[in-house]
């Protein structure tokens, strides 16, 4: 018995541990540190310890001090440091109400054996605080001899599985496993595979899940002396991930429910995206206007709606209630659009005004510049809209006095700037600085989606302004759907404008078929108007084609293109092969 005693010592019971452990003493000094502590800390036991527990972990030393301080224990902190990442127990040392230190176990560690610690007379008083120690793990720790007999458990391990130490002290594991207090256990699996071993186990009595670690000790011989089991409460663990699980689903519902906010305040302001690309513009125009950016480019051909864009970034900006200023440079002479731009001083040229008179730069102070047509701006007027840019200073005509302007600048044009730079009729220098952020919009038959939304935009703000009810059949529908629009936006507007005014009789489908000749005659040849009874089926039908046929030019794969589409992929299948799109 005497020499059981000695094999079973709490000092041996840590060294068998698989977690590493370190102890302080109430000013915060460490006076033990076992062998897997300083393997997985890189650490020598003979330089820490004595040391102040800060200076050598400067991470997890002062939540030990705080520890300490308060007489709380801080549970799984996950600390990181030197290339590694763990999870830390820090727990205080009581004896009858006074804290004589803490103790901070790490998960996962190796054997060692720690060396004794200064300041101990005896090994009984080692002994002592050494139990103090295996008693307050947050861990639970059991103990089994060479037959599977509990020698120790610590209360932690007591209460996580809602048991007595007294019950089961010198009971075989076998027999608990057999009672059903136990669903599985890691001490048999180390015996049987004699390595270290990981389960989860469901405890019925307290209803919580334990990660369970069975680590073997062997002896000289290598025979299996002892089983040190590891226990760490998942259940906390595992509702946080619920949690989490539940939250992300919260945050996509929010994000879903902001993205039609965000469709229905475009709409709101008279864009319309249905579009995935042309909503990718705006995200970004609403980001460049949120972080109020300056030299903007919009590209995008003629009708396409680059001023009603430069008012969106405009009015979503910090000073969206600042002036917005636009001049066309392709609107007035060059002999005038340098004074319009910059101003002129009194007597500055024949038919001035007497008080002067101050350029477009000067009223958007604050606010923001619009120039559209920007390719059309003479070269010589380039040189001095760079300066400008250059400076933020504004010299009007006659002047001698510059003067502090600060505004935001929004560029467009329907013109290739880059051809115009090649061919040396737009300055590079200008080009370069005008395009630090550049937003491309896409022609209106580059996205059919939006056709039936502005259409239907367009249709209720007339019909609203002119007190009307008028209406367009599914047949002007696809006929619009079939058209190419070459002037885009502004195109479409005006004719379902023109037809809302001049319609008498509340139908738009004969304006709509006048106004559209081209599309008009490529119908008429196909044949699509000599048997009215069979034109709308077959429009329809023409019209999906199409527009699969689109969509297919961006999709990899059925499965995006149903996404694409809002269908389900085997609907998407069964239409391409309608239409002849896939072999049969």
């Amino acid at each position: 018995m005497p020499t059981t005693k000695k094999k079973l010592s709490y000092r041996k019971i840590f060294d068998a541990s698989c977690n590493g452990i370190i102890a302080t003493d109430a000013n915060g000094r460490i006076f033990l540190i076992n062998r897997q502590a300083e393997k997985i800390l890189a650490l020598d036991k003979k330089t820490v310890r004595g040391a102040y527990i800060s200076d050598i972990l400067p991470h997890t030393g002062p939540l030990v001090i705080k520890c300490l301080k308060s007489g709380k224990p801080r549970l799984t902190r996950h600390v990181t440091g030197k290339g590694i990442s763990l999870a830390v127990d820090i727990t205080e040392i009581r004896e009858h109400d006074q804290i004589l230190g803490a103790v901070c176990t790490f998960q996962e560690t190796k054997e060692s054996e720690p060396a004794a610690p200064r300041g101990f007379n005896s090994c009984r008083q080692w002994n002592i605080h050494l139990e103090a120690i295996f008693n307050s793990s947050s861990d639970g720790i059991w103990v089994c001899d060479s037959h599977g007999n509990v020698i120790s458990i610590n209360r932690a391990s007591e209460k996580l599985n809602g048991i007595k130490a007294k019950d089961v002290m010198g009971r075989n594991i076998r027999n608990i496993l057999e009672e059903g207090l136990l669903d599985q256990s890691a001490t048999l699996e180390a015996f049987e595979k004699k390595k270290r071993i990981n389960v989860v186990q469901n405890i019925k009595k307290t209803k919580k899940q334990l990660l369970v670690t069975g680590t073997p000790v062997f002896d000289e011989k290598g025979n299996i002396s002892l089983v040190i089991v590891n226990e760490r409460d998942m259940t906390q663990l595992n509702a946080v991930q619920e949690e989490l699980k539940e939250t992300k689903m919260e945050a996509k519902k929010i994000r879903d429910e902001l993205s039609e906010l965000m469709l229905l305040e475009f709409k709101n302001q008279e864009i319309i995206a249905e579009n995935d690309e042309m909503r990718r513009v705006l995200n970004v125009a609403l980001k460049l206007s949120n972080i109020g950016a300056s030299d903007i480019l919009l590209l995008g051909e003629s009708g396409v709606g680059k001023g009603m864009l430069a008012m969106f970034i405009h009015k979503n900006a910090r000073l969206g209630k600042k002036p917005f200023v636009q001049i066309n440079c392709a609107a007035l002479p060059d002999s005038l659009l340098e004074a319009e731009l910059f101003g002129y001083e009194k007597g500055a040229f024949t038919g001035a005004r007497e008080k002067g008179k101050a350029g477009l730069i000067e009223l958007a102070k604050g606010g923001t510049l619009f120039l559209d047509e920007i390719g059309d701006l003479p070269v010589h007027l380039q040189a001095k809209l760079l300066k400008y840019l250059d400076d933020r200073e504004v010299l009007r005509l006659g002047g001698v006095k510059p003067q502090k302007i600060d505004c935001t600048i929004i560029a467009a044009t329907n013109c290739n700037l880059e051809q115009m730079v090649r061919e040396k009729k737009f300055r590079k220098d200008l080009y370069y600085r005008l395009n630090t952020f550049t937003l491309k919009i896409p022609a209106l038959r580059e996205r059919p989606e939006d056709i039936f939304e502005l259409t239907t935009y367009y249709l209720k703000k007339y019909n609203r302004k002119y007190h009307v009810k008028n209406r367009i059949s599914p047949k002007a529908l696809s006929m619009l759907h079939a058209y190419s629009f070459p002037g885009n936006v502004r195109e479409l507007k005006n004719i379902i404008k023109n037809a809302v005014v001049m319609s008498e009789h509340g139908q738009l489908d004969e304006l709509l078929i006048r106004n559209l000749s081209s599309v008009e005659e490529s119908w008429k040849n196909s044949g699509n108007l000599e048997d009215p009874a069979k034109s709308l089926n077959e429009a329809l039908l023409s019209l999906e084609q199409k527009i699969i046929k689109n969509a297919m030019k961006s999709c990899s794969s059925t499965r995006q293109l149903a996404a694409k589409l809002g269908i389900s992929q085997p609907t998407v299948v069964r239409k391409m092969k309608k239409h002849g799109l896939v072999p049969g």
